[in-house]
């Protein structure tokens, strides 16, 4: 029975027992406290806890969930998965214990003819909580089940609660019998191998009270008792589909399928690790389960990360992409994996078909992201695995924290290839610097928004009332100066040339924000001025201007005027209301998983930051750039309007990830729903005020994150005029009668480039053949290696390196052999080293001897153990870099150098 008919038979036998069949809520949880949908009552969770009245008396449900507490786990049995199915059956109110049990036992035991599963119930077995008579009178004579198939449990094992007071009872599981050739005899107190449970029965039917675990006070019963009943979809799969585990049932076995065909693996269904194939067989497992949770969490909307959802989904992927690798599938794969996993859970999930563009979109850039950080890293990773073997330690937590900085290796990648090679990992360590650099960050953002450490001051004057912003209606405001503060303390007065912060009743000005940047202007009053250069917010609803005295005195107590600079606030404006179009353009053309990473806009320019894992097509951007100055050109008002969050939210208004919001929002809306967000920043009043918008830049900051950046107004007007410039110069230049030709005409010129650049690496490449010969001659004899130095002066790059290094290599047969070279290419030093095999299994590694040259430059480097290259800053170091090779062979072989030693070019 596949597994879309069990759960069709679940649906159609408690509809007709009167149930309202309720589709599966998403993955994403709405539980305060949840990032997913872990379990089957979950979305009725509200109905039990009585804070909601349920809308139906009793429901039925086959909801999707997501548990990823163990990830590590799955593969290694065949219990751990991530993605499950649980469907149940639920009373509010209704019916108890005595409708409960008997429908579950009629479901599982009526033959498949008349809707149910057809078990036989000889094989079935439950237990009960050990004080549950109730629950066992209905078993033994209203079942029918023999006395000695019923097992009382304790608390322990048969008591369920929330963790808190509220709600408990017990509960009732039912089990089935696999077999003797599964584990002894004795039920499922004895074995739960052999006895499998598949569906649980809990009896909401008391008020517990405080405790800690299951030591807790029955406060009494509960008014109204509920019906919580969950049965495991895949492993009543497992059981009618005849399989060992769920891996193998019909919506996860083809994955598992295509990865073995993919490496060219036998899959055995080992479960235990002295079973022959059960490395290989873990790793199948994780892809097929991993692939499966994958593709269902991006078709409800979560995208790769590095918080959150989002991290959890990228694990996932990450996760399965590795154990291809340790399958030796190296080449891009989700292409074939992906498509297998929708065609098994598309008839259940139709979505996964419909949406498969989307879906298969977000995966396949993030295994494109994740392989060249594999290819990146892994390098660095096995050279600290070896210094840690070599030392008797482990992995540093510096060489961890330099994984995660510079190459993007999650922590959790590390650990797990480090304990795969059999080296822990300093964790700790790690723990700190990463705690290190985020105090860093936030000191700097502390800088930046407070400038100085002690708020107390600011603490107390925003208590006492808020600054009133103006700045949405007018640009000047009559205002007293409520309080001067130099260096976090209040000072009476301030003279000309002094610097100081000053805070007003009222202020047009606005605090930097939202993305937006802060205004600047004048404060003036009787015989003094004072200009504002930022306005920041380093205490919530108090405005710090930080200003100079250009001229006079001001006191504390002071009437003012305060005037922005509203040519500059007029640009920023646009700037801000060209984002917002710029984030609509992005969902029309991209979808709406582009969502919002971060912006920042001032007068004229503006930076948008966005999910998206990979860069965006030439065709893309101009239809981005296009339909934004459509949007400005068809002139339609900005409107904003205030309102309490939650109307805001059923608009559909947009906020950004991880910003928090008052009760109260404001709303900026153009084109109707096209363009709807929560902000606080200010607008121009139509979009044909922008004049145009100009797409400078697309690229990556940050895995699984992009950045476009713009032009608007008179900045847009400026540098089209100046491409305009250019185009015509280069016209000019190339003697082409249009500037439609340039294009070709470039084309010709660059491929005559590109001949006259081979024939001189030709020539280059001869040179050095020629010279390689005479070199023979320098090498030296340490212990049992051959080690060859040369810097060959000037070079044009590291091909020149590359090629003579090989040709050496090549030459070098008899005996190890290692070869390092240096030259300097446009002022920059370079070093390449080539190991020949018999010279690695001597222990000499070439990336860890380029890292050795490479510090001495003052860079840095690395690459394989046969082959690696790098570069430094002083070129004046090249001999010392081959001496430092050199010296590490000696330090390593304990053989002293003999023969005629390196060579200069």
């Amino acid at each position: 029975m596949l597994t879309h008919e069990i759960t069709e038979r679940w649906l159609t036998y408690f509809q007709k027992q009167g149930h309202t069949v309720v589709p599966s809520a998403s993955l994403v949880s709405t539980q305060p406290g949840s990032m997913f949908t872990i379990a089957g009552m979950v979305p009725f969770i509200p109905y039990f806890l009585g804070q909601e009245q349920a809308p139906w008396p009793r429901a039925t449900s086959v909801q999707k969930c997501i548990r990823t507490l163990d990830i590590d786990e799955v593969g290694k049995t065949a219990r751990h998965g991530t993605f499950f199915q649980m469907a149940g059956n639920f009373s509010f109110g209704d019916y108890f214990k005595e409708k409960a049990i008997p429908m579950a036992w009629e479901l599982l035991t009526s033959s498949t003819d008349n809707g149910g599963y057809g078990l036989d119930p000889e094989r079935l077995w439950v237990t009960i909580y050990e004080g549950d008579d109730e629950a066992h009178d209905l078993w033994c004579n209203t079942v029918g089940l023999p006395e000695e198939r019923i097992q009382r449990m304790p608390k322990e094992e048969n008591y369920w609660d929330t963790g808190q007071p509220g709600p408990a009872g017990p509960d009732s599981e039912i089990f089935y019998d696999r077999g003797p050739r599964y584990g002894r005899d004795g039920g499922p107190a004895v074995d739960d191998d052999r006895y499998i449970e598949i569906w649980n029965l809990v009896f909401m039917q008391y008020q517990r009270g405080e405790g800690s675990g299951k030591d807790y006070e029955i406060l009494g019963e509960l008014p109204r008792k509920n019906i919580d009943t969950g049965m495991g979809v895949e492993r009543m799969a497992m059981l009618l589909q005849g399989v060992e585990n769920f891996y193998e049932t019909d919506q996860v076995r083809p994955v598992l399928d295509a990865a073995a065909k993919l490496s060219g693996k036998t899959y055995h269904g080992a479960e235990k690790a002295e079973d022959p194939g059960y490395d290989d067989d873990v790793r199948m497992r994780v892809v097929a389960d991993h692939i499966r949770s994958s593709l269902m969490l991006i078709a409800d909307g979560v995208t790769p990360g590095n918080e959150g959802r989002g991290y959890i989904l990228r694990r996932l992927l990450r996760r399965a992409i590795r154990a291809m690798r340790l399958l030796g599938v190296t080449e891009p794969c989700l292409d074939v994996l992906l498509p297998a996993s929708r065609d098994a859970m598309g008839e259940m999930f139709p979505v996964v078909r419909e949406d498969f563009e989307r879906i298969s979109r977000i995966a396949y850039a993030e295994e494109k992201a994740f392989l060249k950080t594999i290819e990146s890293g892994t390098s660095r990773l096995d050279d600290a695995v070896a210094v840690a073997k070599t030392q008797g330690g482990a992995v540093t937590g510096a060489e961890a924290f330099a994984l995660h900085d510079t190459y993007g290796f999650p922590i959790d990648l590390t650990l797990e290839m480090a304990a795969e090679a059999g080296v822990a990992v300093d964790e700790t360590a790690f723990r700190s610097l990463m705690n290190e650099q985020r105090e860093r960050a936030r000191k700097d953002a502390q800088a930046k928004k407070g400038a100085h450490a002690d708020l107390s001051v600011l603490r107390a004057l925003q208590e006492q009332r808020d600054s009133i912003f103006t700045g949405y209606t007018e640009p000047s405001t009559a205002t007293t100066v409520r309080a001067l503060l130099v260096d976090g303390a209040t000072v009476p007065a301030a003279s000309q040339g002094d610097e100081v912060e000053v805070i007003l009743d009222a202020t047009p000005f606005y605090a930097e924000a939202g993305g937006q940047a802060a205004d600047s202007g004048t404060i003036t009053g009787h015989g003094f001025v004072l200009t504002v250069a930022d306005v920041q917010q380093p205490v919530k609803g108090l405005s710090v201007h930080r200003a100079t005295v250009t001229s006079g005195e001001v006191a504390a107590g002071t009437e003012a005027v305060a005037s922005i600079d509203v040519r500059r606030r007029r640009d920023a404006e646009m700037a801000h209301t060209g984002t917002h179009i710029v984030h609509a353009a992005l969902h029309d053309v991209l979808g709406p998983e582009a969502v919002q990473r971060g912006s920042f806009n001032k007068e004229g320019y503006l930076r948008f930051d966005f999910a998206w894992g990979e860069g965006m097509s030439d065709a893309q951007k101009q239809e981005v750039e296009g339909l934004a100055n459509t949007v400005i050109r068809d002139d339609h008002e900005v409107i904003t309007r205030e309102m309490p969050l939650a109307e805001a939210k059923a608009l559909g208004a947009m906020s950004l990830f991880g910003e928090k919001y008052g009760d109260q929002v404001r709303v900026v809306e153009l084109n109707g729903p096209w363009s709807r967000e929560l902000c606080g920043g200010t607008h121009v009043g139509d979009t044909a005020q922008i004049g145009s918008l100009s797409l400078i830049s697309e690229g990556s900051v940050g895995s699984g994150n992009r950045r476009v950046e713009a032009l608007v107004g008179l900045n847009s007007f400026e540098h089209l005029a100046a491409e305009r410039t250019l185009v015509n110069q280069l016209t000019d230049m190339l003697k082409v009668q249009h500037s439609t030709d340039l294009p070709t005409r470039i084309h010709e010129t660059l491929e005559k480039l590109r001949s006259a650049e081979k024939e001189l690496a030709a020539l280059r490449r001869e040179k050095l053949t020629a010279q390689a010969g005479s070199l023979l001659d320098s090498v030296q004899d340490l212990g049992s290696l051959q080690v060859l130095t040369h810097d060959l002066g000037e070079i044009s790059g590291a091909d020149d390196l590359r090629a003579l290094a090989l040709d050496l290599r090549g030459r070098l047969t008899e005996r190890p052999a290692v070869v390092a070279v240096t030259g300097v290419s446009n002022g920059r030093p370079l070093v390449l080293v080539a190991t020949t095999d018999a010279a690695r299994a001597a222990g000499a590694k070439a990336g860890a001897m380029v890292r050795v040259a490479a510090g001495v430059l003052g860079g840095g480097g690395g690459g394989r153990d046969d082959l690696a290259q790098g570069g430094g800053q002083d070129a004046t170091k090249t001999q010392a870099a081959l001496q430092a090779i050199v010296d590490q062979l000696q330090s390593q072989t304990g053989g002293s150098p003999t023969g005629t030693g390196g060579g200069d070019a």
